[in-house]
């Protein structure tokens, strides 16, 4: 059961970090040969935090919006609120999607099973966060549909105004429906339902009927 769960927690990190290398132009055989070695899943995480660093280190240069540190209860500045906001919209949408399928959303691999939060949607999103959240910030800033004028900000937070959260779900939800080959379905899906093909594969997995492997994004486009 651990080494099942080792895996899967593997696999969820493999896929952010493949997808998150496509968006920022970084190599990621380093830490996937590290994430090939560990054996806990504290460990697991931690090659996942490392290489996310690297990312939020090219999402400074490329926004221009400081960064710092990374920062939650509360962001402290705009990119952190931006990252935080964007990431609840992940969770939810995967969570929404995961009622549609007999998986339980309290059962997790990669962060700590609970039954205060369903902790499986967390699991799922890290594949998915680079493509709904960091190209989707990457592309407000550069089109200036998202300014600092979108952020209300003291002395120790920052977050999205009324505008700047209606800019970005308008912009996460034409994403969701947005349509892109799927090789393996010879069609177009939207990417609401590649979250949907992707606990497919998962019960697929659970079920023994075959190996999961996270969506590699690059490969759709």
């Amino acid at each position: 059961m651990i080494g099942k769960r080792l895996y899967l927690a593997k696999a969820f990190v493999i896929g952010a970090i493949v997808n998150l290398s496509q968006i920022y132009e970084l190599e990621p055989d380093k830490h996937l040969n590290r994430l090939s070695k560990v054996e806990k899943i504290g460990e697991i995480m931690n090659v996942e935090a490392d290489f996310r660093k690297k990312c939020y280190e090219k999402l400074e240069d490329i926004t221009g919006f400081p960064f710092e540190k990374r920062t939650r209860r509360p962001p402290q500045n705009s990119l952190n609120a931006l990252i935080s906001f964007g990431n609840s919209l992940v969770y939810a949408k995967v969570l929404g999607e995961i009622y549609y399928t007999l998986l339980n959303p309290i059962i997790s691999y990669l962060h700590e099973p609970s039954t205060k939060r369903f902790f499986l949607s967390l699991d799922v999103a890290e594949v998915f966060k680079p493509i709904f959240v960091d190209r989707l910030i990457i592309k407000l800033i550069k089109n200036r549909r998202i300014t600092e004028e979108h952020f209300r900000k003291d002395f120790a937070s920052a977050y999205l105004n009324e505008e700047g959260r209606k800019v970005f779900v308008s912009e996460f939800n034409n994403l969701l429906e947005k349509r892109i080959k799927y090789r393996k379905l010879k069609r177009k899906v939207s990417h609401r339902t590649l979250i949907r093909l992707e606990l497919y594969k998962l019960i697929k997995h659970l079920l023994g009927e075959e190996v999961y492997i996270p969506l590699n994004y690059g490969s759709l486009l």
